[in-house]
């Protein structure tokens, strides 16, 4: 069990980006090996705050077919979303405590992080080297 961040559906979903391939094929064997597998509602808005904006995504994407696109990527596999519990408030100021100078941007990979921990997901696929700061999780470049 893992989670995909954000990272690695923006490079599948850019044909033009250097890890395009990389990033596609990983999406594929992930969908065919029938494991289970998350996003997060931040993820997938993250997705699409990111493909449908002109200044950041080269060939920006309607919301529409990014949405499109999200439900291809989710159909035929395992693939299942992370949501919020009851227990998400004391498990977010348990991980704020251990991380008291986070601010900023990286507050969303803090509501990655708490989710993971929340549903006992230690694993998340990414390029994006922030989340080591997490050491109860395992970080797995699937690009390298």
């Amino acid at each position: 069990m893992f989670v995909v961040d954000t990272n690695i559906l923006l490079y599948a979903a850019n044909p033009g980006a250097t890890e395009h391939d990389g990033a596609r094929a990983a999406l594929e064997a992930y969908r065919r090996d029938g494991g289970l597998w998350f996003l997060t509602w931040g993820i997938i808005y993250e997705f699409l705050r990111v493909s449908t904006h002109r200044r950041v995504f080269p060939r920006p994407l309607t919301l529409a077919s990014a949405l499109e696109w999200v439900d291809a990527v989710r159909a035929g596999g395992r693939c299942q979303v992370l949501a919020e519990t009851e227990r998400h408030p004391y498990i977010l100021e348990e991980l704020s405590a251990r991380h008291p100078r986070l601010a900023g941007n990286p507050v969303h990979d803090l509501h990655t992080a708490t989710l993971m921990l929340e549903h006992g997901v230690s694993e998340i696929r990414t390029a994006d080297t922030d989340f080591h700061q997490f050491k109860f999780l395992r970080v797995t470049n699937p690009l390298v």
